[in-house]
């Protein structure tokens, strides 16, 4: 049996690293390509970028703005996306407050003051029990530091301008897995039941003891349902 191709589309200051473990896990089953996404300042031009790096038919996994992701190349290309995996992730647009937040961050970056994610900040990342884990925080630290103050501004400058998804949520007809930390703060447990409310073709699997990092701290559960997605 071939190995599908599965585009795993990483969150804000994200790299592959974000999905080390599900490509190691998945490799018998699945190719995976993951896409730099912080070379980019839109929404649009990270969706053509899968769509060029993609074969004519791929699975789709976006995880938290990679989701934002998925749903542009769904309004662009829905007849080459054969499953969707949605991983804490939203279909809203951000709120006045949200947009308001990041531009207070993408100035502070402007004038020379970005950190990468600093150690206070994971506390609104991870669940509270993986904050004194290494091999979960670390990763967050090293990506963030590796994509730098200029991939953060194009990212977030994409984020903002994002549209409103939900409209294209009940047009969805293809095997869909929705995937939360049932502590995550940044997208929350009740934007991803909407999620899976308003795609008929959906599965939604909420991970106990979990942030919003779910790839990293929940890695053995996540793999489990994409590899269960990918073969159902």
């Amino acid at each position: 049996m071939p190995r599908k191709t599965l585009a795993m589309l990483p969150g804000l200051l994200n790299t592959r690293r974000v999905f080390e473990h599900q490509i190691v896990a998945l490799s018998d089953i699945a190719e995976c390509i993951v896409p730099e996404l912080w070379h980019y300042d839109t929404i649009s031009d990270m969706a053509e970028a899968v769509l060029a790096a993609a074969p004519p038919s791929f699975a789709l996994a976006g995880f938290s703005m990679g989701g934002y992701v998925s749903f542009e190349i769904l309004r662009r290309a829905p007849e080459r996306v054969e499953r969707l995996a949605l991983i804490d992730t939203q279909a809203t647009p951000d709120s006045p407050e949200s947009i308001a937040r990041r531009h207070g961050l993408v100035e502070q970056t402007h004038i020379g003051r970005f950190q990468g994610v600093q150690p206070s900040m994971l506390p609104h990342i991870v669940h509270r029990a993986h904050l004194d884990n290494r091999a979960i925080t670390q990763p967050i630290l090293d990506m963030a530091r590796e994509i730098g103050a200029e991939g953060f501004l194009r990212e977030q400058t994409a984020i903002m301008a994002r549209p409103d998804s939900r409209p294209l949520l009940v047009d969805i007809k293809i095997p869909t897995l929705v995937i939360v930390g049932r502590q995550d703060q940044s997208t929350p447990l009740a934007r991803a039941a909407e999620l899976a409310a308003d795609i008929a073709s959906s599965r939604l699997v909420v991970l106990e003891g979990c942030g919003h990092m779910s790839p990293l701290e929940r890695p053995d559960e996540v793999s489990a349902e994409l590899r269960r997605w990918l073969t159902e």
